[in-house]
């Protein structure tokens, strides 16, 4: 779940705990373009105050007349739908063919903030948690979900996901590792650091960041690492990152990186390929990990990796210019540029 939708629940947590009503918007359908993803939350208060979005601020206005008129009324969760003709789009002003399905929750009074308090709570825990939401009657009720569950919406039963979707497990427990678990926390992972050495550990302090002692291969295993999971090894020690690399890159972590030069990165390539790992396997290792922005400073190459992760997360495969090794090949003396050598 993303960090900004975390942070609309916590509002609307504010706002029932000081009296005050509250429509939780909840996007359940998009056609074509839309400035939203599917589940994307917005809070609106009773005196105008929004938090979140749902549109990028297209069609809150008419949202709020639709909200208030709900808060008077005292009506149970009803459906909106914008942008059906080209017409209506322009109004709002949503992009070229785009059309949006939202639900429109009213929440109110000691037993949604009880109910809204609950799921909080269970997110903090790192728990994966479907709200299952009636239409008819506007009850809601929590329960465990499974990690390829998705929100689903039939007209009469909203089920809505919550909670980390994806889980970073960070090698080392150093600057940079601090400043990638702050973007990955952002983006809305469960971030697990693991370093043994004591004078590392011993000084971590992100909020919301599970630490661990172990050795990090002993944690590859434990987490049982799935098509959910990223892992980036920052500690340039062999004997804490390669262990651990072997054993997760025999899993279904979508995204395996570690930190290191050109010649650092190919000669644990060489290294790993001596404990049987499998062409396939190799070529899933990211290495320099990042993609090429010039990046010099912990928090710049931080961005790096935050980025290429999040590609491979989406599925989205990189031009060959932005892989560190060969941005870096280009920006050489005398180097020939790929573009030139296309023309």
């Amino acid at each position: 779940m993303d960090s900004i939708d975390v942070n609309v629940l916590h509002h609307a947590v504010d706002w029932l705990k000081a009296g005050r009503h509250v429509v939780l918007v909840t996007v359940t359908r998009t056609w074509g373009s839309s400035p939203r993803p599917v589940g994307a939350l917005l809070a609106m208060r009773d005196d105008g105050v929004v938090s979140g979005s749902v549109s990028g601020g297209c069609i809150e206005d008419d949202l709020m007349a639709r909200a208030r008129a709900q808060l008077v009324a005292g009506e149970r969760p009803e459906v909106a739908t914008y942008g059906v003709s080209a017409e209506e789009a322009r109004r709002f002003g949503l992009p070229c063919g785009g059309t949006m399905q939202l639900v429109l929750e009213p929440l109110a009074g000691d037993a949604s903030l009880t109910a809204m308090m609950e799921l909080l709570d269970q997110i903090a825990d790192g728990n994966l948690i479907a709200r299952e939401l009636d239409l008819a009657t506007g009850r809601t009720r929590l329960r465990g979900a499974s990690p390829d569950e998705q929100l689903r919406f039939d007209g009469k039963t909203l089920v809505s996901v919550h909670g980390p979707r994806y889980r970073l497990l960070i090698i080392g427990a150093g600057d940079l590792s601090r400043f990638l678990a702050v973007i990955a926390s952002g983006l809305g992972y469960q971030v697990t650091v693991c370093d043994p050495r004591e004078e590392y550990a011993d000084a971590w302090a992100v909020p919301g960041v599970r630490v661990v002692r172990a050795m990090p291969d002993d944690t590859v295993l434990d987490m049982r690492l799935d098509g959910h999971s990223a892992v980036v090894a920052l500690t340039h020690d062999p004997k804490l990152d390669d262990l651990a690399l072997i054993d997760a890159l025999q899993t279904d972590a979508f995204y395996v990186a570690a930190i290191g030069s050109r010649r650092n990165s190919d000669a644990r390539r060489e290294r790993l390929r001596l404990f049987d790992l499998s062409d396939a396997q190799l070529v899933r290792l990211h290495g320099p990990a990042g993609i090429y922005i010039g990046s010099r400073t912990p928090p710049e190459i931080a961005v790096s990796i935050a980025a290429e992760m999040t590609a491979a997360k989406n599925g989205v495969r990189l031009p060959h210019a932005l892989e560190v090794a060969q941005g870096k090949r280009e920006q050489e003396p005398g180097a020939v540029c790929t573009a030139a050598l296309a023309a």
